[in-house]
């Protein structure tokens, strides 16, 4: 044995750790308990008390809170230099605990308070530590938020900031706080607009960008954090803010209307639709002619209506085209710049056939360019993104539904009808019914739809609805629909009374056809209905 190195064991190791770790804790115990018992004593022993359990645990919240205490009432004792001095070593102090623990709520919050409070501060030095934290993660979001902070403060101008996201995007295009960081600046650096309140990339910028991120994509088609930006830059301008239908009922001494965005109803509900009953008596006699005006007060803008005598109902609208229903982000300008990203992203698609950000982006190119013309290329993307990004099946399902909704829309709006006909589309969800508020017929038979969502209710116009051999299981969407009489549920997923229960709130349904559903096979069902459902004359089971 002479000679040899004795090899401790496992268990001795284990127990020799045990007894370390018990050593610190009861120190830190300690510590902490005078410091505590010190509460309200705010003397250099206070400060190096918090100081030492914080460089431990720099994630310690009450200790920061009473080490600012602490901070201000030395402020009130010390002359300006001296100030000066305790708040630099307090910087130096944040260092070492940001070397503990980079992502430190607590650390980034008191340097960005010891930095507002510092009487002369170095910002410079302040940039650079930010500097040197996003080399060593630049993703590091406190460090992100205090720069934005220093930033701000020093008075740092955008075109310097941007810059540095060049500096940070061209070492590596993976960083995908540079690229949102960068998206926030270019709009306050090139606006299309300079008085709009939310200005959008100029021409010229804009074809600076597209280079830019393409450099980024095709050198590596698989990392998502540029794909995201071109994304942003393909994105939508905000549509104009207005009253796009009026619909106004006599014999219900109603008024129903849609917007070209979601307003707000109330603080905390966003609605792009509004139902208003009339006082009774308001508008019901046929032999006068009634002139409404809606005031959108907030807009300033107001739509006037006329029920002329006789009539039991009136509508105004716009005729609204395509490009201003679902693609209002283009610009004339911009159709050209995005045929040549279309063909650029089709090349890489070529070399990347089974890229699911290269289909994604050409299907979102497709539909900025032309989405009718498109169509079919479009549904055949979608089938080949699902079958090579299965997890997120079910989000390009509902994002193909949107997109042949909006095809449907527009085709209706070009053939000026009021019926909604989409079956046999595989459609997974429903969205834009306010743009169907003077819809009489719709078909959704043959499709994936598990449930009618709330805004079924703006549908003041509707008389038939037509929804067999889908998934539907309740019928909660379907209330207050006044001139609705035919509704044909065959094949669908309904099983208990209560979900035909919003039926009882629509007056004129007398056919109602639910062959195929579970609840046909429920005992007596057929008399039950008949109480609920008393207007109902044509009940199929």
């Amino acid at each position: 044995q002479h000679g040899r190195v004795k090899v401790k064991t496992t268990a001795q190791q284990e127990e020799e750790k045990r007894k370390e770790r018990e050593k610190k804790l009861k120190i830190y115990v300690a510590a902490r308990d005078a410091c505590f018992r010190k509460e309200e004593i705010f003397d250099d022993e206070a400060l190096q008390l918090t100081q030492q359990l914080l460089s431990s645990n720099p994630d310690f919240a009450t200790l920061w809170n009473y080490r600012r205490e602490i901070l201000l009432h030395l402020e009130t004792v010390k002359d300006e230099n001296e100030v000066q001095k305790i708040y630099e070593a307090e910087l130096s102090f944040l260092e070492s605990c940001l070397k503990v623990n980079p992502k430190s709520y607590g650390s980034w919050h008191h340097r960005g308070w010891v930095s507002a409070r510092l009487p002369r501060p170095d910002w410079a030095r302040e940039l650079g530590l930010c500097d040197r934290c996003l080399s060593l993660d630049d993703r590091n979001f406190h460090c992100w938020d205090y720069r934005r902070m220093v930033v701000k403060v020093s008075g740092v101008s955008v075109e310097q900031e941007l810059g540095f996201t060049d500096r940070l995007i061209c070492s590596n295009f993976s960083n995908y706080s540079s690229w949102h960081y960068r998206s926030t600046l270019l709009p306050l650096l090139h606006p299309e607009c300079p008085e709009q309140a939310s200005p959008h990339l100029c021409e010229e910028q804009l074809l600076k960008e597209y280079e830019l991120v393409q450099n980024a994509v095709f050198t590596d088609p698989n990392d998502q954090s540029a794909w995201f930006y071109y994304r942003w830059l393909l994105g939508r301008a905000e549509r104009e803010e207005m009253i796009s239908c009026v619909y106004v009922s006599r014999e219900q001494e109603r008024v129903a209307v849609t917007f070209s965005r979601p307003v707000h109803v109330s603080v905390l509900l966003l609605a792009s639709a509004q139902i208003c009953d009339l006082p009774p008596g308001t508008i019901h006699d046929t032999t006068n002619e009634h002139n409404l005006t809606v005031h959108w007060t907030e807009k300033h803008n107001h739509r006037e209506c006329a029920l002329y005598t006789g009539r039991t109902e009136s509508w105004c609208r716009d005729t609204a085209t395509d490009q201003e229903l679902f693609r209002s982000e283009l610009s004339v300008e911009k159709t050209s710049v995005l045929q040549s990203e279309l063909l650029s992203i089709n090349q890489l698609q070529e070399l990347e056939p089974l890229n699911k950000w290269c289909l994604l982006t050409i299907i979102l190119l497709m539909r900025a360019l032309d989405p009718l013309g498109y169509e079919k290329e479009t549904l055949a993307h979608f089938q080949t993104l699902k079958e090579v990004d299965p997890k997120r099946s079910a989000y390009y399902s509902d994002l193909c539904s949107k997109f042949m909704i909006e095809n449907t829309i527009l085709k209706m709006e070009y053939a000026e009808v009021r019926v909604f006909s989409i079956s046999d589309q595989n459609l997974t969800t429903l969205c834009h019914l306010d743009q169907l508020l003077l819809v009489t017929h719709i078909n959704l038979s043959s499709n994936r739809l598990q449930r009618l969502p709330p805004q079924f209710a703006m549908l003041q116009c509707l008389e038939v609805f037509e929804a067999d051999n889908n998934s539907i299981k309740s019928l909660e969407g379907v209330y207050c629909l006044p001139k609705l009489e035919e509704i044909s549920l065959k094949n669908n997923k309904i099983s208990t009374l209560a979900d035909l229960q919003p039926l009882a709130s629509c007056p004129k349904l007398t056919h109602l056809d639910l062959r195929g559903n579970p609840i046909t096979q429920t005992a007596g069902v057929e008399s039950e209905l008949a109480k609920l459902l008393p207007s109902v004359t044509d009940l199929q089971l």
